[in-house]
């Protein structure tokens, strides 16, 4: 049942991700039709537009506050989706413990290996799905900023301290930045995980380069974008990992059953 319903949540998102991404190049005024430009991109292109006149015209300075705005608005969420990672991670000792017992790979096997797992779960009061509502939550509403940075007319005919919004960064500093608190943020996420989850640490490297090449031929609007993001993200992340990034263990808080 769990699975069908993961399924049908990666459906309607995938669905809803390709929808938004149908109108990628096409720039967003009040007459777009569609929920996904109605109701998430128009909004978000209206809200830049009148945090910039509010600031004396400067669309650079709405980006910063309004990318502010929509992290602190998702915050809630991505203290959620890390408590629950830390919570999961915290059991991964018991779940390998589970996997070696059960290694055999016929299907006895592998269905108490699935009751007993969870069972953990229930005993700790973990859910392993509690980690991706937030995420689908809040993607939608980065995606849709993405977009309205992108489809907003005016930003294109803006410069913001030394580069231009609609075209790229001509030096790459915002390009090198926005990669280097990609690293800087993923590594940051990853403290005390890296040595079980061996296979996060490529995405470790992979990401900013990622960014960075983006970030070079994409406007310098989204590098901003996504320089402020990152550096939102590197302070929550310190906020609520501090223990652990300051090499002291975590503690293993899991929800533990109640008596």
């Amino acid at each position: 049942m769990k699975k069908r319903i993961l399924i049908l949540i990666t459906l309607i998102g995938v669905t809803a991700l390709l929808s938004g991404c149908m109108d990628y190049n096409k720039p967003i005024t009040a007459e777009s039709d569609g929920f996904w430009n109605e109701y998430i991109v128009y909004p978000l292109s209206m809200m830049i537009t009148k945090f910039a006149e509010w600031m004396g015209g400067s669309y650079g300075l709405s980006i910063i506050v309004v990318t502010l705005i929509i992290r602190l608005a998702i915050l809630p969420l991505m203290i959620k989706q890390t408590r629950n990672s830390k919570a999961m991670q915290a059991l991964q000792p018991e779940m390998q413990k589970l996997r070696e017992k059960y290694k055999s790979k016929d299907a006895q096997s592998q269905q108490k290996l699935q009751q007993e797992t969870m069972a953990l779960f229930q005993t700790h009061g973990v859910n392993p799905l509690a980690g991706c509502f937030p995420l689908i939550i809040q993607m939608p509403i980065l995606i849709g900023f993405y977009h309205a940075i992108v489809r907003t007319q005016e930003i294109k005919n803006h410069n913001f301290l030394w580069f231009d919004l609609g075209n790229p960064d001509p030096i790459y500093l915002l390009p090198l930045i926005a990669g280097a608190t990609t690293f800087i943020q993923q590594k940051m996420m990853m403290a005390g995980t890296a040595n079980q989850n061996p296979q996060m640490a490529m995405m470790l490297y992979i990401m900013p380069v990622m960014i960075i090449i983006f970030a070079i031929n994409f406007p310098a609007a989204l590098s901003l974008y996504w320089v402020v993001g990152n550096l939102f993200m590197i302070i929550q992340t310190y906020f609520i990992k501090g223990p652990e990034l300051r090499g002291q263990p975590a503690v293993g808080k899991t929800g533990g059953a109640k008596k």
